[in-house]
């Protein structure tokens, strides 16, 4: 049993790749390396540590997502509000699960990964929910860093129903 306030993040693999220019280890890797960083990004945004998401994302980030009401945001302040107000105050149990993740590798320096992902909470009663999120990140590799460039998230907003 997972003590509590643990977050987990499960990746499911049924991958596919968009590259021509690198070897079929090589390829391998990167899928590994996109896999990870991603997990460690949503192991970030469960945990509410914004300080590890920041480091994960380029400053100019953009994204579409639930919580924007279909508006088009740039930049981190938009996300820090619901670190600050929502994650890092959680301190119930959370499973995120990647479901079918697909890495389109576009060169050496950028990716993209569109996945399902599967966030199971406690509600505010304490009874199990799941809650569904259709995701894509594109992230592009700086001075050997990947960062977030975009994303878009479609489904259950941040803001779990209790």
């Amino acid at each position: 049993a997972a003590p509590s306030g643990l977050r987990t993040v499960t990746v499911f693999l049924a991958l596919t790749t968009t590259v021509t220019s690198l070897c079929p280890s090589c390829l391998a890797v990167r899928k590994q390396e996109i896999i990870k960083v991603t997990e460690q990004l949503i192991e970030a945004i469960s945990n509410g540590d914004f300080e590890s998401y920041t480091k994960m994302c380029d400053p100019g980030m953009t994204a579409f997502e639930p919580e924007a009401l279909g508006n088009l945001v740039e930049g981190l302040d938009f996300h820090r509000f619901y670190f600050e107000n929502l994650w890092s105050r959680n301190s119930k149990p959370v499973h995120t699960t990647i479901l079918n993740p697909h890495i389109h590798l576009m060169g050496d320096e950028s990716a993209c990964i569109a996945y399902i992902r599967i966030t199971q909470y406690l509600d505010a009663g304490g009874i199990p929910r799941t809650a569904q999120s259709e995701e894509t990140r594109v992230w592009h590799r700086r001075d050997g860093k990947w960062q977030i460039v975009h994303f878009h998230r479609s489904g259950a907003p941040s803001v779990l129903p209790q």
